[in-house]
């Protein structure tokens, strides 16, 4: 295996706010490509003061549909980050690993709870 790349958050954002989803996408880009070729990649959040569901869904969360999740949690590592944000990226990554396993159950789920028709 390549060596550890460190990503921070700080500086791929430039700002200590983790909410957009755009910058999300930023990071998630980044960790993709760092896994795919085959590097581990540890995540700093110095210098971050807010982290949103919304932020770690798109940086973290859809990493699972592309890869396996026993390569995510061996290769993926976060530090510098708040308790209670740890939390936070633990549901996510919770929701995201149960997500990708069946996204259909979850389609279905979501029509149901907004009262929508199938489409068939």
């Amino acid at each position: 295996m390549n060596e550890q790349i460190t990503l921070k958050m700080y500086e791929i954002v430039g700002s200590e706010l983790c909410v957009a989803s755009d910058d999300g996408q930023k990071v998630h880009d980044e960790i993709a490509a760092a896994l795919k070729a085959g590097h581990a990649v540890q995540l700093s959040f110095a210098n971050v003061e807010t982290v949103t569901s919304a932020f770690l869904n798109a940086a973290i969360g859809q990493l699972y549909s592309s890869f396996p999740s026993e390569e995510v949690k061996e290769r993926l590592s976060v530090t510098d980050m708040d308790p209670d944000d740890m939390l936070l990226l633990k549901r996510v990554v919770e929701t995201a690993k149960e997500y990708f396993s069946d996204p259909q159950r979850f389609e279905m789920a979501r029509r149901e709870a907004l009262g929508e028709e199938d489409e068939e």
